[in-house]
């Protein structure tokens, strides 16, 4: 009998230790504080790979809805959709865009920009997981239209700020 119950405790602790591994988050190094701009692409019509009227309008509201914002670099999937959302806040900063295969995307907006302020413009297949890694725990932006802003500190939970962008949008 006792010889189960230390079995039990050995499973709960290693199913505990899997968990916490599949579940990991990112905190920015040690004395940095690093923004991380959450998005879906905007509006397309569904088996379409390209915005629609309504996703090329906001796109275009897009660098209003982060106008108060010092965007570094804006990091996106290799698909046109994706590159349209952000072309309009491309084309208006200046910003540098870093297109890129979609994993270790968490680890990369974080390792690869301490301190600074990154936009990742994802898809319905990708958002959850990086928000849930840099310390989401809310439902993922992914609305069209949706923007989370996440403070990741080198410590604790984020800071996370909800913003739409071109009126509220639909899945």
């Amino acid at each position: 009998m006792q010889q189960r119950g230390f079995v039990r405790g050995a499973l709960v602790a290693f199913i505990g230790v899997l968990l916490l591994t599949a579940c990991s988050t990112y905190n920015s190094p040690p004395g940095t504080t690093t923004t991380v701009i959450l998005l879906r692409h905007a509006d397309r019509t569904p088996l379409h790979t390209e915005l629609n009227e309504k996703g090329k309008a906001r796109a275009q509201a897009l660098p209003a809805a982060v106008a108060d914002l010092d965007i570094d670099v804006i990091y996106s999937p290799d698909k046109k959709r994706n590159l349209d959302t952000v072309k309009p806040l491309i084309e208006q900063r200046g910003i540098e865009l870093r297109v890129i295969d979609v994993s270790n995307v968490a680890e990369r907006l974080i390792t690869e920009n301490p301190g600074k302020t990154v936009m990742w413009v994802g898809n319905t297949d990708n958002l959850q997981s990086i928000y849930g890694q840099l310390g989401g725990r809310d439902r993922e932006p992914n609305i069209y239209g949706e923007i989370a802003i996440m403070r990741i500190h080198d410590s604790g939970p984020p800071d996370i700020e909800l913003r739409n962008f071109g009126g509220k949008g639909t899945l």
